[in-house]
C-alpha cells in the first residue's frame, strides 16, 4: 500500500491538533474578534489548509485507488506535491504571524503550486481511467473549484502587494471564500460519502438518480454564487445560490436515508452513525439560514452572520464529518499496511479491534454538543458562552484526535 495517504492524513491530524492547541490559548477569543487580520487569517488558514484540505488530499490519493479501481497518474508527483505545498503553508502561516507581506506572498505562491501540481496529478488520473458518473465528476469539480479557489487568492495577494485592482478586492475575497468552502470541501464531501457510506453499510440496490441531482444543483449553486460574488451581483442572487445549495443539502440527506434503508449491515460504526446525525443537523440548519436570510436579506453578509454561517458549515458539518470518517479510515488503512499480509494468522488482530466503537461514539458526542454553544453565543452575542463553548470543544476535539492517534501504536 502507498505510503503517500499517511503523509497527508498524519499531517491533516497534526494540523487538527495545532488549530485547536491555537485556539485553546486564546479560549477561543479570536473566534469573535475581526477575522480579516492576521489573527483571523492564521486561524482560518491553519484549519482550512491545515486541516481540513490537507486530510481531504490525502482521503482523495486513497480513495481514488478504490473509485477507479486504478492506481494515480503518478505517486512521485504526489510526493512532490506534499513537499510543495506543506512547505508553503508552514510558510504562509508564519508570515500570517509576522505580518510579512512579501513573505506571505512568496509562500502563498509555493502553496498554490502544490495545489496545482494536486490538480494535475487527479485530471490526469481521472481522464486516463474514463469513468464518469457522480461521484468523479463531483471530485473533478471539487479540485477544479479548489484551484478557483486558490487562483483568487493569489489575485487578492497580488492586490495587497501592488493595489493594481483595489476595486475588485472585495469581489475577489467572496469569490475566494465561496470557492473554496462550498465548492471545493462540499462536492468532496458529498461525492465521496457516496462510495463510503454504501461501503460501510453493505447498500445495494438504491437509487443513484438523486446522486446526479445533487451533484448538479451543488455546481449550479457553486457557479451562480461564484458570479455573483465576482460581479458583485445582488443580495437576491446570492441568496439564489444560497437556494440552490440547500436544496441540494435536503435533496442528499433524503438520499442517505434511501441508501440506509437499503442496509445489510446494521451497524456501520459510530463514526458512520454520527456522520448521519451530522447530516441530518446540517440540513436543518441550512434550511433556517436560508429562511433567515430571506426575510432579512440586509444582515446576510454581515461580519456576525458571516461568521456564524462559518461555524456551522466549517466547524459543524465540513470538520466533523472529516473526523467521522476518519473513524473508519484510519483503522482501514494501518491495518491494510500493518495486518493486510498475515490476515487469518493466529494472533493477527481484527481491524474492529483497533479503535473502540464506545469511545468513538463518546467523544464525537462531545464535540458535537459542546461544538453547539459557539454559535448559540455568537446568536446571544455572548463571548463568554463562545469561550466555554470553544474552550471545550477544542479539549475534546484535541481528545478525540489522541484517540485516533492511537491506532498508529497498535
Amino acid at each position: 500500500m502507498s505510503r503517500l495517504p499517511f503523509l497527508f492524513i498524519l499531517s491533516g491530524m497534526a494540523g487538527f491538533v495545532l488549530f485547536h492547541a491555537a485556539s485553546l490559548m486564546s479560549l477561543t477569543g479570536w473566534i469573535g474578534e475581526e477575522l480579516r487580520g492576521p489573527s483571523g487569517w492564521f486561524h482560518v488558514h491553519l484549519f482550512v489548509l491545515g486541516w481540513a484540505t490537507m486530510l481531504a488530499m490525502g482521503a482523495v490519493y486513497q480513495l481514488i485507488n478504490v473509485i477507479l479501481q486504478s492506481n494515480i497518474y503518478s505517486e512521485r508527483l504526489g510526493y512532490i506535491h506534499y513537499a510543495v505545498f506543506t512547505v508553503g503553508l508552514a510558510g504562509l502561516l508564519f508570515g500570517f504571524i509576522q505580518g510579512e507581506v512579501y513573505w506571505i506572498a512568496a509562500c502563498a505562491t509555493l502553496a498554490f503550486t502544490g495545489v496545482l501540481l494536486f490538480a494535475w496529478n487527479m485530471a490526469a488520473t481521472l481522464f486516463r481511467a474514463s469513468q464518469w458518473n457522480a461521484i468523479t465528476i463531483s471530485a473533478a469539480c471539487a479540485v477544479l473549484y479548489l484551484v478557483l479557489a486558490g487562483l483568487s487568492g493569489m489575485a487578492m495577494g497580488l492586490n495587497f502587494a501592488t493595489g493594481w485592482w483595489n476595486e475588485l478586492h472585495q469581489r475577489l475575497f467572496g469569490t475566494h471564500i465561496w470557492l473554496g468552502t462550498v465548492g471545493w470541501f462540499g462536492l468532496i464531501i458529498t461525492g465521496f460519502s457516496y462510495k463510503m457510506l454504501p461501503m460501510f453499510y453493505l447498500a445495494h440496490h438504491y437509487l443513484t438518480a438523486p446522486q446526479k441531482v445533487v451533484t448538479a444543483l451543488w455546481n449550479a449553486g457553486v457557479i451562480v454564487g461564484a458570479v455573483s460574488f465576482l460581479l458583485d451581483g445582488s443580495v437576491w442572487t446570492k441568496w439564489s445560490a444560497l437556494l440552490l445549495i440547500t436544496i441540494a443539502i435536503v435533496v442528499y440527506n433524503v438520499h442517505l436515508l434511501q441508501i440506509r434503508k437499503h442496509r445489510h449491515k446494521r451497524g456501520p460504526g459510530s463514526g458512520i452513525q454520527w456522520s448521519m446525525y451530522g447530516n441530518h443537523a446540517f440540513a436543518a440548519a441550512a434550511v433556517a439560514m436560508l429562511v433567515y436570510a430571506m426575510w432579512h436579506p440586509q444582515q446576510m453578509f454581515l461580519a456576525e452572520s458571516v461568521t456564524l454561517a462559518g461555524w456551522i458549515y466549517l466547524a459543524g458539518w465540513v470538520s466533523f464529518m472529516i473526523i467521522c470518517y476518519l473513524s473508519k479510515i484510519v483503522p482501514f488503512l494501518w491495518w491494510t499496511h500493518k495486518y493486510g499480509k498475515h490476515a487469518g494468522q493466529p494472533g493477527t488482530p481484527l481491524m474492529s479491534d483497533l479503535l473502540s466503537e464506545k469511545k468513538v461514539y463518546a467523544g464525537l458526542a462531545a464535540i458535537a454538543v459542546f461544538g453547539l454553544i459557539p454559535p448559540l453565543g455568537l446568536i446571544l452575542d455572548s463571548p463568554l458562552a463562545v469561550a466555554i463553548g470553544g474552550t471545550a470543544h477544542s479539549v475534546f476535539s484535541v481528545a478525540y484526535m489522541g484517540l485516533i492517534g492511537l491506532v498508529f501504536s497498535r
